[in-house]
């Protein structure tokens, strides 16, 4: 009678861990994807600023704000820029060269640096922070395709950060509201 019991027990295991298998095979067991946090803020009256943020590591292991934006203009225009946010006294950004993207099938792409939009007031960019117009790039971005970033600096080897697919996909949300 127990070994019976054992042995029943034993095929019902088996069958629980097929169908699991199975069913993470099949993609109805996956983790869901995180929810993209699209911001809206209204700067001045008809200026609109669309935003997505999201943290990412570098290859030290440091942390990065990235904050990919579309600003609308009151005359209607509209840019893309991605600003790249370290912390203090970690790095210091090279704003004399752009912004290398290289995707996993080895295209690159270039993005111009303008950091001097951040601080109106004219005084210099931080050494920790990076803005660059993404704008011309944006239509050769695939979203299934990973992205890497290759960020220059004044003294050290470029940062390196990876973008996942789900990232360049809530760019692009971003740049098409």
């Amino acid at each position: 009678m127990g070994c019976q019991i054992r042995k029943f027990f034993s095929w019902l295991l088996l069958i629980g861990a097929i169908t699991i298998f199975v069913l993470i095979g099949l993609g109805i067991l996956d983790a869901p994807h995180a929810v993209a946090a699209i911001r809206q803020l209204e700067e001045s009256p008809n200026q609109i600023v669309y935003q997505s943020r999201q943290s990412l590591k570098d290859q030290h292991d440091h942390t990065w704000q990235t904050v990919a934006f579309k600003r609308t203009l009151p005359d209607g225009n509209s840019s893309f820029e991605l600003r790249l946010v370290g912390f203090p006294d970690m790095v210091a950004i090279d704003h004399s060269q752009p912004l290398t993207l290289t995707t996993s099938l080895g295209k690159t792409l270039i993005a111009a640096d303008t950091s001097e939009k951040i601080f109106t007031d004219g005084s210099q960019p931080q050494p920790n922070v990076g803005q660059y117009d993404l704008q011309p790039v944006l239509s050769e971005l695939q979203a299934e395709i990973p992205l890497q970033i290759s960020l220059p600096t004044v003294k050290d080897d470029a940062i390196s950060l990876s973008i996942p697919p789900a990232l360049v996909t809530e760019w692009q949300t971003v740049a098409n509201y």
